[in-house]
């Protein structure tokens, strides 16, 4: 399955099934079930038998899902994924990599677990979560391990697993994690991945702050975030889909330009901005990714936040 850009992800506490409507409603591009920190350990064995029925009902809506399944050490991720392995199953998170070995792993579990279930091989896709330093560090290495990883996301929140890998004291100007983020979205470019997310506020009440956050994340490449709470969805998805002035602006651009074609150049001056034919090239991808988000909003109906 192509990637696609999703502008917002949403976490949903595996065993909790009544949250899944409230989630859909939000508007997020994509439901990310969980099966491992939200979920206590009690809760664990059952919550696999609800995540499933959870992904066939959003896979009848026609809404994009995955499955943060539980991490190696845990004895608990084959398990999971015997439970969660179907045709409604996009893609499988696993948590805390380490390395391209786990990814290598993964990729071969499921193999086999597809081959079982009468799927093609390869039909599950594997986003790389980056919440450890092995993971920051390698990023561009490991997501050229597998096909399957189509996706990238960068943890730089506060207090996670991200902020104990690398020791940052997280503050809501982010300086401290300028660096994870450059990083992060240059090695997703370098290894072919076109819509890297990241989570980077947690903080339920302060909306202002999210929407600078959200604005400064797509200043750095990002395309989308992953947020916490419903009442974000909104705001980050406004936040990355581009507005009418940045469009006028990208259709303007590329008339002057195929005017000065017309007259023999190569090159031309527009709102004062020398344009040529690179600048051209970034226009029209801003006008695709538009189109992108309109295609999609069509292909999941009407939603809040869309």
């Amino acid at each position: 399955m192509p990637a696609r850009l999703h502008r917002s992800a949403l976490f949903v506490p595996g065993h909790k099934p009544d949250w899944v409507p409230k989630a859909v409603a939000a508007g997020a591009d994509l439901l990310i079930l969980d099966l491992e920190d939200s979920v206590p350990v009690a809760d664990k064995s059952r919550a696999r038998g609800v995540v499933r029925e959870s992904l066939e009902a959003l896979a009848a809506e026609g809404q994009d899902r995955s499955v943060r399944i539980n991490g190696f050490a845990t004895g608990l991720a084959l398990d999971d994924l015997e439970a969660i392995m179907g045709p409604a199953l996009q893609a499988v998170r696993l948590p805390k990599v380490e390395s391209a070995d786990d990814l290598r792993e993964l990729d071969a579990l499921l193999t086999h677990l597809e081959k079982r279930a009468g799927m093609e091989p390869g039909t599950v896709q594997t986003p790389l979560d980056l919440e450890t330093a092995g993971a920051m560090r390698d990023a561009c290495d490991i997501l050229r391990v597998s096909p399957r990883a189509t996706s990238m996301m960068l943890g730089c929140g506060p207090g996670g697993d991200a902020a104990r890998a690398v020791g940052y004291q997280w503050t809501k100007g982010g300086t401290e994690t300028h660096y994870l983020r450059s990083r992060a979205v240059l090695d997703a470019r370098a290894a072919g991945i076109e819509y890297p997310m990241v989570t980077s506020w947690w903080d339920v009440r302060d909306l202002d702050g999210l929407r600078a956050d959200a604005a400064l994340n797509r200043r750095f490449g990002f395309r989308g975030m992953v947020v916490m709470h419903p009442s974000h969805v909104p705001i980050v998805n406004e936040a990355f889909t581009p507005n009418e002035a940045e469009l006028t602006h990208a259709r303007g651009l590329i008339a002057a330009m195929e005017a000065a074609e017309r007259e023999g150049s190569a090159a031309v001056t527009y709102e004062g901005d020398m344009v040529d034919y690179a600048m051209v090239t970034t226009a029209r991808e801003l006008l695709d990714l538009a189109a992108s988000i309109d295609a999609g909003a069509a292909r999941a109906g009407p939603r809040a936040g869309r």
